[in-house]
């Protein structure tokens, strides 16, 4: 399942198990070792165990910055916990072995699915974006099995109002500061909903009540999409699973590798949104010339909460075609729940 992954540090995060043994020799040739263990999710029932090892006690704070604290030996417990190796003094040609060769000058980032772990080799843990996403990625089917929902989505939190945003990302960069996490992945439980990772705020624990609303945000310069619509369940599952944004379909609003189908994702939110009889909204960002971002984006979703909104409507059906055409042929057997 090969995967590539590149960021400000020029790494590159590929599926593979070569860099395993090499990493682990190293480190046990380390006189010193230090290891921390958390958790990726803030439910224990929910959640996925993560220990950390290491040659450098600024990769092990790096990481347990944004990790869950979790109970003591909790992780040594654990039917299928996550391993992450961070090897900051490993040799350049160890290094060069692993395979990514003059393109890992400053790290690499192994994702090694089988044995549910993961590579940092040099300066790799400095960027905690690409670790974040990857350790979300290599987390999916442990959260899953354990009847939770990982999802690519941000929280708000309006009053007492607890909405899960799926939106473009620089929608999502542009009001970074009024979300509860900045980075993607959330996950949503029978009883609850957290941000995959811990915020800045690490005395917090983050989890939150069932969503308030969902909130799906588009944009359409055809006209196609009202500026603000109510979903039924069926319409929220459609419109994530396409994640339609100005002509080009992003299925479930995710950008990055994912272990888990699209579909399947889609299937498991309309079960939630029915069960709970969660409300959902399409969001048009689209406004000519300009998108609707920060400040006023986030004044239309809470706005959005306290009207009486319009059932979805679609102007034209060129629109209601372009969808059928991409996920017919992506999803032959679409449930008939899922509608336009």
């Amino acid at each position: 399942m090969p995967a590539h992954l590149h960021n400000s540090y020029c790494l590159q995060l590929y599926i593979g198990s070569s860099s395993n043994e090499l990493v682990t020799n190293h480190l046990s040739s380390i006189p010193n070792i230090f290891v921390h263990d958390g958790a990726i999710g803030s439910s224990p029932n929910c959640d996925a165990k993560v220990r950390v090892i290491s040659d450098s006690p600024s990769a092990l704070l790096s990481l347990s910055n944004f990790l869950y604290k979790t109970r003591t030996r909790s992780v040594s417990h654990d039917s299928c916990p996550l391993t992450v190796y961070a090897a900051t003094s490993i040799s350049p040609l160890v290094v060069e072995a692993i395979g990514v060769g003059s393109q890992s000058n400053n790290g690499i980032i192994a994702a090694d699915m089988e044995r549910s772990s993961l590579v940092l080799c040099g300066k790799a843990f400095l960027d905690a974006s690409a670790v974040k996403k990857t350790l979300f990625l290599l987390s999916e089917p442990v959260i899953s099995a354990r009847g939770g929902i990982p999802l690519p989505g941000r929280i708000l939190v309006s009053g007492d109002s607890v909405i899960v945003l799926f939106a473009p990302e620089d929608t999502i960069q542009s009001c970074t500061n009024l979300l509860v996490s900045s980075n993607a992945g959330t996950i949503l439980t029978s009883q609850s909903i957290s941000p995959s990772f811990q915020t800045g705020n690490t005395g917090a624990s983050n989890l939150f009540n069932l969503p308030t609303a969902f909130v799906l945000v588009s944009s359409d310069s055809s006209g196609g999409i009202p500026t603000v619509s109510k979903l039924s369940p069926g319409q929220a599952a459609y419109h994530f699973l396409a994640g339609y944004q100005n002509g080009k379909f992003v299925p479930s609003f995710s950008h990055g590798p994912s272990c888990i189908d699209p579909l399947e994702l889609a299937k498991a939110l309309l079960a939630k949104l029915r069960g709970n009889h969660v409300h959902s909204y399409l969001i048009n960002i689209n406004r000519g010339k300009k998108t609707l971002a920060g400040k006023d984006f986030v004044k239309l979703v809470e706005s959005t909460l306290s009207k009486d909104v319009l059932p979805f409507e679609a102007k034209g059906g060129d629109l209601e075609r372009k969808y059928k055409a991409f996920l017919s042929a992506k999803y032959p057997e679409l449930p008939k729940d899922f509608t336009f």
